[in-house]
C-alpha cells in the first residue's frame, strides 16, 4: 500500500515519484475500473479513453487498492528539474519569533530551507540573495550534499554569471512552500496537525521579512550586494529592496512586475478553480489520504501553456499529430497535447497542492503600490498588537457578500491615478542600483510589465543611481516566459556586467 504524505520540511522526506510512473495493464494489477459501456449495436464503437484510464489508475494506486511492479520511470524533459527526490541536502533555518502576515494572521514559529555556494568574505558584503519561482526549490545549484542539478545550474558557479568565487549565493525555498520550508503541509504547532488551508493568506513581502530573518540570524549581516530573481523571484527581488531598502545594494528582476495585472492573475485563478474542483482535495484536508492529482496535472498543463509562446509551440510541435495512422482521439492526440500531457503528469505528485494555492495568490496579491503596502502595514500591525495584547483576531476570510456587478474604471480610479500610485510606492526604492530584464515573446508576465518597472522608476529623479533596461526580442528567444531558464546565455553576460 502506498500511502500518501504530505510534502513537507522534513529533511529525510522521500516520496515514491508516482508522478512518472508508467501506467499499464502489465505491470499494474487493479480493481476493474467501472465505466459506462455503449453496447456494440450502436452505428460505430465507443471510443476508447486510455488518459482516464491511466488517471483512474493512478487513483487506485494512491488509495491502496492496486499495486506497483516494475521499475518507476524518470521522465526529466523539461526546463525546470523534477524536485521528486530533492529533500535533502539543504539546510533549515528557524526561527522561535511569530512572524505576522499582510492579510492577517501569522505563524508561531516558522522553518525556511536554504542552500549556498561560494564563501561568505570577511567584510560579509558578497552575499547574493536567489530568489525562487513559484514552484522551484532552493535547489537552484548543485552542491556536496546535493549533486542534483539545480534549476538555475548553469547560471551560477565558478566564472558564471553568478560567480561563486566571488560572491556568496544564497537561495532559499519561499515560506508557504513545500521544500522544506513552513506551509500549508507543515504542521501547526498549536494542535501537531496539519496547517491545511488554516495557513494564513501570504504575501510575496512576507516572503522576503522572513529570508532577512534568515540573512541576520544565519549570517549575521544587514545588508546583501544583490537581490536576484526571475518570474515570482523577479517581484521578490523588488519587495526585498522595498521592505529593507537600505539592506541591499542592487536589485535585478527578471521576467518579473512590480504589481500583477489582471491577465495574470486571470491565468492563475483558472489554475486554482481546477485544482480545487478535484474532490480529492477535500477543501485543503487531503495529507494522509489521496492527494487531488488529477486536478494538480490540470492546473500544471494550463500553467505550462503560459511558460511558453505561440511561436514555439509553432515550431516545436505545428499541427503534428502523435500517430497520423490512428483515427483522431479525445485524449492527447496532436503532439502538443501529449507534450501537456506529460508536463501535467511530471508534476502532478512533486509540489504540494496547497502551496500551489497559496504561493499562486501571493503572486495575484503582489502590488507594490502606495496604497496597497499602507494597507497591509496597518492590517498586519492591528494582527501583531491582537496577539501581544492576547485578544482576538479580526481577520475574515470570508468573499464578498454581493453578487459580482461589472464596476467601470473611472467608478474607483483611473489608470492615471493608478499609475500614480505606483509611483509613489516605489519612491522607496528609487535611489537603488536596478536591472530590469524582459522578454518579448513572454505571455504571462508580458514585457510591458517589466517596462513598466522601468518606466516608472526612470520617471523619479536620481542621478546617483544605476537603472538599466535590457530585453530579449523574438529575434534571439521566442521561450516565453521560461527564457530565464532556457536562454541564459541571453541575458546572462549584461546581468554580470551588471551586478560589477
Amino acid at each position: 500500500m502506498i500511502a500518501w504524505k504530505g510534502l513537507g520540511t522534513s529533511k529525510n522526506f522521500k516520496m515514491l515519484k508516482l508522478s512518472t510512473i508508467k501506467f499499464s495493464t502489465a505491470r499494474i494489477t487493479h480493481k476493474p475500473i467501472s465505466t459506462t459501456k455503449i453496447t456494440n449495436n450502436g452505428s460505430n464503437p465507443q471510443m476508447a479513453f486510455p488518459c482516464l484510464d491511466k488517471l483512474e489508475q493512478k487513483t487506485q494506486v494512491l488509495s491502496g487498492s492496486c499495486n506497483i511492479e516494475g521499475n518507476v520511470n524518470s521522465l526529466e524533459n523539461g526546463p525546470e528539474p523534477s524536485y521528486s527526490f530533492v529533500q535533502t541536502g539543504f539546510k533549515t533555518y528557524k526561527s522561535h519569533k511569530p512572524i505576522f502576515f499582510d492579510h492577517g494572521g501569522y505563524l508561531p514559529e516558522y522553518e525556511i530551507a536554504y542552500e549556498t555556494w561560494g564563501q561568505l568574505n570577511a567584510e560579509k558584503d558578497n552575499i547574493i540573495l536567489v530568489h525562487t519561482g513559484l514552484s522551484a526549490s532552493s535547489h537552484a545549484k548543485s552542491q556536496v550534499d546535493n549533486e542534483k542539478p539545480g534549476w538555475w545550474e548553469k547560471f551560477i558557479g565558478s566564472g558564471k554569471y553568478l560567480d561563486t568565487d566571488k560572491y556568496f549565493i544564497i537561495c532559499t525555498n519561499v515560506l508557504g512552500g513545500c521544500y522544506g520550508s513552513t506551509g500549508p503541509s507543515s504542521k501547526d504547532p498549536a494542535n501537531n496537525d496539519y496547517y491545511g488551508t488554516r495557513f494564513p493568506i501570504i504575501t510575496v513581502n512576507d516572503m522576503v521579512r522572513a529570508q532577512r530573518e534568515l540573512i541576520r540570524d544565519e549570517f549575521g549581516v544587514s545588508k546583501i550586494h544583490a537581490s536576484i530573481g526571475a518570474s515570482m523571484g523577479g517581484m521578490q527581488s523588488l519587495a526585498y529592496a522595498w521592505e529593507f531598502p537600505d539592506e541591499v545594494e542592487k536589485v535585478i528582476s527578471i521576467s518579473g512586475c512590480a504589481r500583477s495585472h489582471p491577465y495574470s492573475i486571470a491565468l492563475r485563478h483558472t489554475q486554482r478553480q481546477v485544482l480545487m474542483s478535484d474532490p480529492n482535495w477535500n477543501r485543503g484536508f487531503y495529507y494522509d489520504k489521496i492527494p487531488p492529482h488529477i486536478g494538480m496535472k490540470l492546473a500544471r498543463e494550463i500553467a505550462t501553456i503560459t511558460y511558453r509562446s505561440g511561436p514555439e509551440w509553432e515550431y516545436r510541435f505545428g499541427r503534428n499529430r502523435a500517430d497520423d495512422s490512428k483515427s483522431p482521439a479525445l485524449c492527447p492526440d496532436f503532439l502538443v497535447e501529449t507534450y501537456l500531457d506529460h508536463a501535467g503528469e511530471k508534476f502532478c505528485l512533486e509540489y504540494d497542492a496547497n502551496s500551489l494555492l497559496y504561493v499562486s495568490k501571493a503572486m495575484d496579491l503582489f502590488d507594490l503600490s502606495s496604497s496597497n503596502r499602507e494597507k497591509a502595514l496597518k492590517t498586519r500591525k492591528s494582527t501583531e498588537d491582537e496577539f501581544f495584547n492576547h485578544t482576538p483576531t479580526s481577520q475574515s476570510t470570508s468573499v464578498p457578500p454581493e453578487p459580482y456587478q461589472e464596476k467601470k474604471t473611472s467608478a474607483t480610479v483611473t489608470p492615471e491615478e493608478s499609475l500614480q500610485d505606483l509611483k509613489n510606492g516605489l519612491e522607496k526604492i528609487a535611489h537603488k542600483d536596478v536591472m530590469v530584464v524582459g522578454v518579448e515573446s513572454d505571455i504571462l508576465f508580458p514585457v510591458w510589465q517589466q517596462r513598466e518597472i522601468f518606466d516608472v522608476l526612470s520617471s523619479i529623479e536620481n542621478k546617483e543611481r544605476n537603472l538599466k533596461y535590457f530585453e530579449l526580442g523574438t529575434d534571439i528567444s521566442n521561450y516565453g516566459h521560461d527564457t530565464f531558464l532556457l536562454s541564459i546565455d541571453h541575458f546572462g553576460p549584461a546581468v554580470k556586467d551588471f551586478l560589477g
